[in-house]
């Protein structure tokens, strides 16, 4: 339920690519070779594309579009799970025992939801276990992408409920600060704190937060390092270093970014990046990276995000009237400012996220569709873009339907992704 509340803040680090860890080796190995298929492409840039997707057939593709289409179902029992959680806690009156707890120990109104929090964040995490240890654990490992021991997940997920209880008891103090003092305009104070909170997320996940699940340490000297750096500041990156994490230790996943704000810009990438792929490709992947810095997408995403929640708010707000005694004040909730309600508050902005999945997605394939131009013209490397998008296929349907991509897909298709750098190449060559 916290991820709930939290789902702006959230889909702003998103934006730019939650980073993990470093290997403990002192210099990564050599980086596989690059395909020797992209002389042999035709100019053309359907057929050229054709040929990337042909690659990927039989159980392979079925693969992908599997766990694709599993993930569409799982926006729905994700919701509906939720909404239960929410149902028991009012219901049964745990939330109001709860309340009553913390009102027993304080006479402090901050204090209080501070305690409603610490007890609520861990329970809500206790409840929804089964969908987190599916989604997260099993899952990922029936589809190979997965490599971490029961274990080590299962301490990871404790250290992203420590996370939460810290970032989710400010969230959830300051928000019934606000609904108590300003009951009238709640809405519009919230959505200001909500943005104070994203901008402040997105500036100590890089620093504080991503440490906490992977090292990170300086790529070594050498032409990789010196690619990555010369992009950089070819394009205003105020970066003078490139670190690798240990993402090898919990996926197989590739993936880099461009992170932070103020003075914590850093340019990481994982080491199944790394390791794993073609200098093209790793020049390809960074550009498209730094692409989002350059174009500002840090900020447009603030504005775009806050205008999301300011929608949250405001269905809150219109739907608490109805919702409250049908569902909260039969069972001990008092008003929308008692922090008993939290799980009733917590549910309705869950179907407003639910139902504003295709806004976000829209919002983020927008961008992300930018940062590959971006870093196409700067890596000038269509066919190392062409390979890495064409590994992401293990966890990415490649060609999905329109429609199915406009409502579902928050970057756009791998399919649509390499007929970009297919053209661009057939002009840049023509």
């Amino acid at each position: 339920m916290t991820k709930l509340l939290a789902a702006c803040a959230l889909a702003l680090v998103c934006c730019t690519a939650r980073a993990q860890a470093a290997p403990d080796a002192a210099a990564p190995p050599a980086p596989v070779a690059a395909s020797q298929a992209a002389a042999a492409l035709p100019l053309d840039p359907v057929a050229a594309t054709r040929k990337f997707m042909d690659r990927v057939q039989g159980e392979a593709r079925v693969k992908s579009d599997a766990y694709s289409e599993g993930g569409y179902w799982l926006l729905l029992w994700d919701l509906l799970y939720g909404l239960a959680v929410a149902w028991l806690l009012l219901s049964r009156r745990i939330s109001m025992r709860i309340r009553d707890f913390a009102e027993r120990r304080t006479p402090s109104r901050n204090l209080r939801v501070l305690i409603y929090a610490l007890v609520y964040v861990p329970l809500t995490a206790l409840l929804t276990l089964p969908m987190t240890y599916y989604e997260g654990f099993y899952r990922e490992h029936q589809y190979g992408l997965s490599n971490l021991a029961f274990v080590d997940w299962l301490g990871e997920t404790g250290i992203g409920l420590g996370v939460g209880m810290v970032t989710g008891g400010i969230a959830i103090t300051g928000l019934y600060a606000i609904l108590r003092r300003v009951p009238r305009t709640w809405w519009a104070w919230g959505t200001i704190a909500g943005t104070v909170f994203m901008i402040f997320v997105f500036m100590i996940g890089p620093v504080f937060i991503s440490p906490l699940f992977n090292t990170y340490k300086p790529v070594p000297d050498g032409p990789i390092r010196d690619d990555v750096l010369s992009l950089a500041r070819a394009n205003g990156i105020p970066a003078d270093n490139v670190y690798y994490f240990d993402a090898s230790k919990q996926t197989k996943r590739v993936s880099a970014n461009v992170s932070g704000l103020f003075g914590t810009t850093r340019i990481s990438l994982n080491d199944n990046l790394l390791n794993g792929t073609s200098p093209a490709e790793i020049r390809a992947v960074m550009a498209h990276e730094m692409g989002h810095y350059v174009l500002n997408h840090g900020i447009k995403h603030t504005v775009a995000f806050s205008l999301l929640l300011l929608g949250g708010m405001l269905f809150m707000k219109f739907s608490w009237d109805w919702a409250a005694p049908r569902f909260a004040v039969p069972h001990g909730v008092r008003d929308i400012a008692d922090p008993a309600g939290l799980p009733l508050l917590a549910a309705l902005f869950s179907v407003y996220m639910f139902l504003a999945t295709p806004v976000l997605n829209t919002i983020i394939r927008t961008a992300e569709t930018e940062a590959d131009m971006f870093g196409l013209n700067a890596s000038r490397e269509p066919d190392g873009f062409a390979e890495a998008i064409l590994k992401l296929a293990d966890y990415r349907k490649l060609e999905p339907g329109p429609i199915e991509e406009f409502l579902l897909f928050d970057h756009p298709s791998g399919y649509n992704r390499i007929l970009a750098a297919m053209r661009w190449k057939a002009e840049n060559l023509r």
